[in-house]
C-alpha cells in the first residue's frame, strides 16, 4: 500500500450524509480545508430511509463524492430496548444512498461502519480479516449486522460495476457533538457527565456501569474526520480498513481519568449487574498506518478538549 493520492478532492462535489451527527459534523469541519464543494442536506428535507426521496435528491444534487456517515447510533441500553429501529433504519439508510451513488455515477463513495462488526471473542488486536469469523456481541449486533451489510454492499457494488466504493471501521468515537444522554450514550460521554454531575451535587461517590475491566480503545472523532479524508484520497480497494488510535485503556482507569479531568474526587463504585460488553476490543491498524496515516492525538488531549467544548456548549446540564 502507499500514501500516495489516488483521488483527488480538489473542485468536487462533497455530500457529507449525516453532516449533523457527530461524525458527518467533524468530516464537514475537516472539507473545510480542502479545495471542495460541501453538500449538506438537512432531515427535514430528506428522510434517508426513504428510497424514492434519496434516488430523486442524488439526481438533482449529482455529488462527485458521497461520505456516508449517517445512520442510527446508541450505547448498549438503545441498541438493547430498539433493535427493529437499529437494524431497519441502517440498512436502509446505508442501501438507499450507496445504491443511489452508483446509478447517478457517484466517483468516490467512503461508507463508515464500525469496529463492533468484529465477532465478540476475535483475537486481539482485530485484523481487517476477522470480519464474519465468529459470534457477535450480542448487546449491538442489530447495528452491527446492519453495519456489515453496508461493508458488503461497497463491495458488491465495486465487483459487479467497478465502483470505487471504500469502507472505513472506526472504533469508540468521542468529542465535539457527541450525545451525552445517560439513556442513549456511550461509555466515555457517559461517565464525562456522571463525573461532572457528581461534582457539582458535591457527591461522594460515582456508580459506574460494569467490573470496569473491558479494554476500549477510544479516538477523537476530529482525528476520525482526517482519516476519512486521508483515506478517501489515498485508498481504494474491496477491504475495509479499521481507523484507531491504535491505544487501549481499561474502563475504571478510563473513569478515573475522566474524574481527574473534570475534578471530581469521590469514590468511584463499580455496578457488576450491569453488562460489560465485549472483554476487549482494540483494532489493528496496520493497513491505515501503510497508507500513511498516523495522526492520533492522546486520550487525556482529546477527553480535557472534549469536556471543555462540552462545558462551553451547555451539552453537560
Amino acid at each position: 500500500m502507499t500514501d500516495e493520492v489516488l483521488f483527488d478532492l480538489d473542485g468536487k462535489r462533497v455530500f457529507v450524509a449525516g453532516h449533523r451527527g457527530m461524525v458527518g459534523s467533524a468530516i464537514a469541519r475537516r472539507l473545510a480545508s480542502e479545495n471542495a464543494s460541501i453538500l449538506t442536506v438537512d432531515r427535514s428535507e430528506l428522510d434517508l430511509v426513504q428510497q424514492a426521496s434519496v434516488e430523486k435528491w442524488m439526481t438533482s444534487n449529482r455529488p462527485d463524492v458521497v461520505i456516508l456517515a449517517a445512520a442510527k447510533v446508541g450505547g448498549i441500553l438503545a441498541n438493547t430496548n430498539y433493535p427493529a429501529q437499529f437494524l431497519y433504519e441502517n440498512l436502509m439508510i446505508e442501501s438507499n444512498i450507496i445504491h443511489a451513488a452508483h446509478q447517478v455515477g457517484v466517483k468516490k463513495l467512503a461508507f463508515l461502519g464500525s469496529t463492533c462488526i468484529y465477532p465478540k471473542l476475535a483475537d486481539q488486536p482485530i485484523k481487517e480479516d476477522y470480519l464474519l469469523t465468529g459470534p457477535l456481541e450480542p448487546t449491538n449486533e442489530w447495528y452491527a449486522i446492519a453495519k456489515i451489510a453496508g461493508i458488503k454492499l461497497c463491495q458488491a457494488y465495486r465487483k459487479q460495476y467497478g465502483s470505487d466504493f471504500i469502507s472505513a471501521q472506526p472504533t469508540n468515537l468521542y468529542g465535539p457533538g457527541d450525545n451525552y444522554d445517560l439513556k442513549a450514550s456511550h461509555v466515555l460521554p457517559a461517565l464525562l457527565r456522571k463525573a461532572h454531575n457528581a461534582k457539582l451535587s458535591d457527591a461522594k461517590e460515582m456508580i459506574v456501569w460494569g467490573s470496569g475491566k473491558p479494554l476500549r480503545e477510544f479516538l477523537h472523532v476530529d482525528d476520525l474526520a482526517d482519516a476519512v479524508i486521508h483515506l478517501t484520497k489515498r485508498y481504494s480497494a474491496d477491504d475495509p480498513i479499521n481507523v484507531g488510535s491504535g491505544q487501549e485503556i481499561r474502563i475504571a482507569d478510563l473513569a478515573t481519568l475522566i474524574c481527574q479531568i473534570v475534578g471530581f474526587d469521590g469514590e468511584l463504585i463499580f455496578d457488576k449487574s450491569k453488562p460489560d460488553g465485549t472483554p476487549r476490543k482494540l483494532a489493528d491498524t496496520t493497513r491505515l498506518r501503510e497508507i500513511g496515516w498516523r495522526n492520533a492525538r492522546s486520550l487525556e488531549e482529546g477527553v480535557i478538549s472534549t469536556y471543555k467544548n462540552a462545558l462551553e456548549n451547555n451539552l453537560l446540564t
